[in-house]
């Protein structure tokens, strides 16, 4: 009997000890809150939540909010997350406005947009979230209109690449039409050439073929006047051919000549003055 009174006695020493720790703490951590001093704030803050085994949604939001000053964003989130538990709406609001507020830093606007509805739904007097709200949502609509124009702007600029490719190609396709135009025109003008060339050819070829036979047939025809008819008969009787009778025509001519040069010469020498005409 005596032994229970004792423990009880001293639990409840130990009780009043542990409410001066905890009044001590979170005097002393509101005080570093206030001051701006969030290091030890956070400090004597997670004293109270971990070792105290503090819950109050004030500490724990006072945690949180120094946390969230200290730049710590993953245990701040972490407290917030928590308190967004809570049974309290305004505890509920707060918490979910701060979350919004570190995502809308991090650039999550879709994700924050999220926090701030949640914010206004726990507690829709909470202008600071509606405010928020509004601030993102516009910036999603801006950045969504922004997005779009960017596209548009891509699409346009991807549109105008392809008129420039497709003008490209067609003034190749048309300069390659134009040289192959060119390089045909060229061919048929040479062969046109080269087919007048050759004709002329054959009408050259063709010209000295019947000069030279009409030369032939002048040639033969003279030949047959140089012997009469007559001639040729006796030339039969004789039995002497053409060819020989021509050869011998032909060197009785070459004596006459001979004969009558050489009584041009003697024609042409001088008289002698002491002998007489006759």
């Amino acid at each position: 009997m005596k032994f229970g009174f004792l423990v009880a006695v001293l639990l409840f020493v130990s009780d009043i000890d542990n409410i001066a720790l905890i009044n001590s703490l979170k005097s002393e951590a509101k005080k570093a809150y206030l001051s701006g001093d969030y290091k030890t704030a956070a400090k004597k803050y997670h004293m109270l939540v971990d070792s105290l085994n503090v819950t109050e949604d004030e500490v724990m939001m006072n945690l949180a909010n120094a946390l969230f000053h200290q730049n710590d964003t993953t245990q701040a989130l972490n407290q917030y997350r928590a308190l967004a538990q809570s049974e309290s709406a305004k505890m509920r609001s707060l918490s979910n406005l701060q979350m919004g507020v570190l995502t809308n830093r991090s650039g999550k606007y879709e994700e924050a947009l999220g926090y701030f509805k949640q914010s206004l739904k726990a507690d829709p007097s909470n202008e600071e979230a509606r405010y928020n709200y509004e601030m993102v949502k516009k910036k999603l609509e801006e950045q969504k209109k922004q997005e779009e124009q960017n596209k548009d702007n891509k699409d346009q600029k991807k549109d105008d690449q392809q008129k420039k490719d497709d003008q490209k190609k067609e003034d190749k396709e048309n300069k390659d039409q134009k040289q192959d135009q060119k390089d045909k025109q060229d061919q048929e003008k040479k062969d046109k050439q080269e087919q007048q060339e050759k004709e002329d050819q054959e009408k050259k070829e063709k010209e000295q073929n019947e000069q030279q036979k009409e030369q032939e047939e002048n040639k033969e025809n003279e030949e047959k006047k140089d012997i009469p008819p007559s001639v040729k008969d006796k030339l039969k009787e004789m039995e002497m051919s053409e060819e020989k009778a021509k050869m011998i025509l032909e060197a009785m001519k070459n004596q006459e000549i001979q004969y009558l040069q050489q009584n041009k010469r003697k024609a042409t020498k001088p008289k002698d003055k002491g002998k007489p005409d006759w």
